[in-house]
């Protein structure tokens, strides 16, 4: 089945809102196995909302509305589709009673305009709404499928879970659902990631393979349509055997777990502790490994050592090595060692992490915006430091230096480094 998704309001149009309501529908319908082939936004227009319903149905099965349910004049979605299919609007007595009821006794009492929430297009089959007054609805006509709901999050979400989904399924028979693993890595970019799956990738029929990159990490979906989560797993499973063998360096996670918490779990896992000192990162590091639940007993703490006299006075880096002119300076790999060494004596923690370099907008100490060094110390092994250009503006350039030293502990924590 393929769907489109109509979303309904100026609002959207202009910006004032943001269309979550897409993502979610998008995503619970491909739970469904139904295809969202398209999305569209259209605006509290009767005359482009017809034209949008007549470009849906031509290219999808079912049309999944969002929005103008509502008591105004601009709350136009049921108007027009019942125009558009040459039907009238009828009122659905359940719906106005408990509209009625809600407005007994009170201050301003029941207006006309209110019952319009109460209508449904003719033929349709109501779709309780038990977080707010407008009635949605679901109907089958000729060869396309449509569905009406409320545009508020809070509304249509219960909705659609519930009578919605209930709906559908009646619709769908024996089409199977979709089945999918995320697995996230680090270290290696999307580009390079493709690279390394691209035989892969190009002879994708079923399970099928996409990425995804975020700030620092890229995610690969592998998919496929099945009855039940057993057959999907035996589909799925060549494919994640494979993945997993090459890119067993990078993959941290077949779940959607993000980095720092799997450090964290590694960490506890073995009994061991974490501390951290940041000059460009500025502390990012430390937020992310402290919003983990349960990390307290594995993160001890850390420094943000953004001036040299810090550097020097609370981890114990060799003046030499912050000034001088020979001094390698605060952006070094040797200064870059010293602070993971001096945070892990200072915390007293099993392994420390360590970020230096220039974040921008302007060079430091002659050296480019986006050099990072990353230093890791480990109690009885000599700190090691690595060396990296990073491209991007200042926020992608702390964020994507935090996530490679959350990388490197991860490296060290699995025995992969």
């Amino acid at each position: 089945m393929r769907a489109e998704i109509i979303a309904v309001g100026t609002e959207l149009l202009l910006g004032q809102i943001v269309n979550t309501n897409a993502q979610f529908l998008s995503q619970r319908l491909a739970e469904l196995g139904i295809d969202v082939y398209f999305q569209t936004v259209v605006g509290d227009n009767e005359d482009r909302l017809k034209q949008a319903i007549a470009i849906a149905e031509s290219r999808a099965d079912l049309v999944v509305f969002t929005g103008g349910l509502g008591p105004t004049m601009d709350d136009l979605t049921r108007d027009a589709l019942a125009a558009h299919l040459g039907v009238g609007i009828e009122m659905h007595e359940p719906s106005l009673g408990k509209i009625e009821a809600m407005f007994a006794g009170r201050s301003p009492s029941l207006i006309e305009i209110n019952r319009r929430q109460a209508m449904l297009v003719e033929g349709a089959s109501p779709l309780r709404n038990d977080a707010g007054l407008a009635v949605g609805s679901a109907l089958a006509t000729g060869d396309s499928l449509y569905m009406l709901l409320p545009g508020p999050p809070r509304e249509m979400k219960p909705m659609f879970l519930n009578d919605g989904t209930y709906w559908l399924k009646g619709k769908l028979g024996d089409a199977g659902a979709l089945h999918s693993a995320m697995l996230r890595f680090c270290g290696i970019g999307e580009s390079a990631l493709e690279e390394l799956y691209k035989d892969l990738i190009e002879a994708q029929t079923d399970p099928t393979l996409a990425t995804y990159a975020k700030e620092g990490e890229v995610v690969l979906r592998v998919s496929t349509k099945a009855a039940t989560a057993e057959a999907a797993l035996a589909r799925l499973e060549p494919t994640l055997q494979e993945i997993r063998r090459r890119g067993e360096r990078y993959l941290y996670s077949e779940s959607d777990v993000a980095l720092e918490a799997e450090v964290i779990r590694l960490l506890a896992e073995q009994r061991r502790t974490i501390s951290c000192a940041e000059s460009c990162t500025g502390g990012l590091i430390a937020t992310l490994l402290t919003t983990v639940p349960g990390s307290a007993d594995a993160f001890l703490g850390g420094v943000v050592s953004y001036s040299n006299p810090v550097k020097r006075d609370l981890l114990g880096v060799d003046p030499a090595l912050l000034e001088g002119e020979d001094a390698p300076g605060a952006v070094s790999e040797e200064t870059a060692r010293a602070m993971a060494d001096g945070i892990r004596q200072a915390a007293d923690t099993d392994l420390a992490l360590s970020v230096t370099g220039v974040a921008g907008p302007a060079s430091s100490e002659g050296k480019p915006v986006g050099l990072v060094y990353i230093g890791i110390a480990e109690r009885g092994k000599p700190a090691r430091a690595e060396k990296l250009q990073l491209q991007g503006d200042r926020e992608g350039i702390r964020i994507r230096a935090a996530k490679r030293a959350l990388y490197l502990a991860w490296l060290r924590l699995t025995g992969k480094d």
